[in-house]
């Protein structure tokens, strides 16, 4: 008998495969009939929720996107974590490669090919209007802490993001380790100033970026 799934559910078992497979072989090396076989289903049942490889893939970032913002709001609403390592717990979440999932380096190799130039847009709007609310959350915060000083909490956010979004982004500006390091020392430098902190309390960010764990450089 033919098991008839309901549409949620038989989307998120493609992607699932397709996850798994992209992992594998890489999202060139997976066909759709590698898909098919292993969800089981005819072509025609794969084209019913996917146009496409390319349409599977894009799904695959959506759901990235959803889970990675999703995390980064649990850690945001934590109050017993302090502030600051709040901040930078946050900025960890928002790692790609932190998500637990085999796919996610052959994500971030896609979609930074200057044929997928659309969907690469597509992931940094999502953190220049995702990002910003859930860390402002956090500097309100430390306002009321004494922690910083400013009356900008968003807006200091959107330019951090924006600015970490672009400088630190492999294909927008081509930098050696030392032109990096300097920047992201001046950066931490800068955005103490901006919040108003006191000088060298988010210096501790700096061993998190040393430690390969920036989200926004991907």
């Amino acid at each position: 008998m033919r098991v008839v799934k309901k549409a949620e559910e038989r989307k998120n078992e493609i992607l699932d495969a397709a996850d798994e497979l992209f992992a594998q072989k890489g999202f060139d090396g997976t066909s759709t009939n590698d898909i098919l076989e292993k969800v089981g289903i005819a072509r025609g049942t794969l084209y019913h929720h996917f146009k496409s490889k390319e349409d599977i893939m894009d799904a695959l970032i959506d759901r990235y996107n959803v889970h990675l913002l999703d995390g980064a709001q649990e850690i945001a609403k934590d109050k017993s974590i302090p502030v600051i390592e709040r901040i930078i717990r946050v900025v960890m979440a928002l790692n790609i490669s932190n998500v637990e999932s085999g796919s996610s380096k052959e994500i971030m190799e896609h979609i930074h090919k200057p044929q997928n130039a659309l969907m690469h847009q597509k992931i940094q709007q999502v953190i220049v209007n995702g990002v910003p609310p859930i860390l402002a959350e956090i500097i309100r915060e430390g306002i009321e802490q004494g922690l910083f000083s400013t009356p900008f909490p968003y807006e200091c956010m959107e330019m951090v993001v924006i600015y970490a979004n672009t400088v630190f982004d492999g294909d927008m500006v081509t930098m050696t380790d030392e032109d990096r390091g300097s920047r992201m020392l001046a950066f931490v430098c800068n955005v103490e100033r901006l919040l108003g902190a006191e000088s060298g309390s988010l210096m501790a960010v700096m061993e998190m970026f040393g430690g390969g764990s920036e989200r926004t450089d991907e």
